[in-house]
């Protein structure tokens, strides 16, 4: 979906804006790389609280998600890009060639969600319902 989305923005506006491409502010990958982590380990605390626990209220998740997203790109998104999904960082960097510090964009959302899921399981006593 994002190389498509950045093949459609290169060819109906052309190479407008790096197409999208998440790039750390004034090449600060060191500052990318720990936002990045903290956005997604959020993003993804938010996404097993609301879309996965069987607990949560049922109709809240999209809601809480979208708010999360939102907020996030809202605040980091000068900074480093927001992407928090390394497959939304590999589409304008195929398409526009826009390679520098891309690797970024997949070690802190990869490391940012385990770690998410592995404190969630903890709280969560293995995913499991209290009552059991």
């Amino acid at each position: 979906g994002a190389i498509a989305a950045s093949a459609l923005l290169l060819i109906s506006l052309g190479q407008v804006a790096n197409l999208g491409a998440t790039l750390p502010l004034n090449g600060n990958w060191l500052q990318s790389l720990v936002l990045e982590f903290v956005l997604t380990f959020i993003l993804m605390f938010v996404i097993l609280g609301s879309g996965l626990d069987r607990r949560a209220h049922i109709g809240f998740a999209g809601l809480a998600i979208g708010l999360t997203v939102g907020m996030e790109a809202a605040f980091m998104g000068p900074i480093t890009g927001a992407s928090m999904n390394p497959a939304r960082s590999l589409g304008p960097a195929l398409v526009g060639g826009i390679w520098q510090h891309h690797w970024v964009y997949w070690v802190a959302p990869i490391l940012g969600a385990q770690l998410a899921v592995i404190l969630y399981r903890q709280l969560s006593n293995g995913f499991r319902d209290f009552k059991e």
